[in-house]
């Protein structure tokens, strides 16, 4: 039986683990070819054996990657020409938590690394990707992680929200442009999805606070991001551009307020620092004195 991306080559970024994984190993099981990039590589050996025990080893390719860095996007698109012949589909899925606590206790460079990752990276995956997919003439589909975050306050911290935010409207902006190419642009809302850098390494505490204010009764899985991933990227979506799929439980429609507001009982006011998710580099806490910022 024939996968719904067949004959096509996808490059997915943080696909080492969380809702890249799931992401790589669904694009693989629907027929396409895949080649994707995380700066963990201990967690990328993990996605090549998961890959490899479902059957899918010469249909896949990894590559150290930051995508923060124009020059590891450029190869990493290379590398899906060179080792697969084309380009189809860019997921711009890697991630990382950012800048959190108060906005008094914010550092520039804390601001300037989440903005990095999560906004420039973006940028230059579109960039390059799309370069390659207009030299194709095919057309193809360019997908990028978001967050409710971006829709709405009370869903992440503010450095990472103002970030998804801006993915969001990239997305709008770039889907405009794109379009006589037949190249479409859109992006994913993930909600409480349980990832590692969702729950940090605590996974009860993370699935309690998250079904104390989503509507829907199960917490949303890597799995899930993928299946909305695959539809974009499949021919099953081929008319839709521009637009920002929202895969929550429900949880905007509600109205998040995940953490809280008030700084003497929110756990993410009450500490500042740099969440670096599940990248393997080194974050920072800051105990904040009762009062601050």
């Amino acid at each position: 039986m024939a996968g719904r991306l067949d004959g096509k080559v996808a490059v997915i970024t943080g696909g080492a683990s969380g809702m890249g994984q799931a992401s790589v190993l669904r694009f693989l099981d629907e027929g396409a070819r895949v080649v994707f990039c995380d700066l963990n590589d201990n967690k990328a050996e993990e996605s090549m054996s998961l890959a490899a025990a479902r059957g899918h080893v010469s249909s896949i390719a990894y590559r150290h990657a930051n995508v923060a860095e124009e020059d590891d996007i450029r190869g990493l698109v290379a590398l899906a020409l060179q080792r697969f012949g084309r380009l189809d589909c860019m997921f711009n899925n890697a991630g990382i938590g950012g800048a959190f606590g108060p906005i008094g206790e914010t550092r520039v460079e804390e601001w300037d690394f989440t903005f990095a990752v999560l906004v420039r990276g973006v940028f230059l995956g579109i960039k390059h990707a799309s370069n390659a997919m207009r030299h194709q003439g095919q057309g193809g589909s360019l997908i990028s992680t978001a967050s409710i975050a971006g829709l709405a306050g009370g869903a992440g911290p503010h450095a990472y929200s103002a970030a998804k935010a801006a993915v969001i409207n990239l997305t709008r902006a770039v889907s405009s442009e794109l379009a006589a190419d037949r190249i479409r642009v859109n992006a994913i809302a993930p909600g409480a999805v349980e990832t590692p850098l969702a729950h940090g390494g605590h996974p009860e505490r993370f699935r309690a606070r998250a079904l104390g204010h989503q509507p829907w009764p199960q917490m949303g899985q890597p799995e899930d991001i993928a299946n909305a991933a695959l539809f974009l990227a499949s021919n099953d979506s081929a008319f839709i551009t521009g637009e920002t799929i929202v895969v929550d439980g429900g949880l905007l429609a509600l109205g998040p307020n995940l953490w809280g507001y008030d700084r003497a009982s929110s756990p993410m006011l009450k500490k500042a620092g740099l969440n670096t998710g599940s990248t393997g580099g080194g974050g920072s806490v800051r105990n904040l004195p009762p009062g601050a910022a």
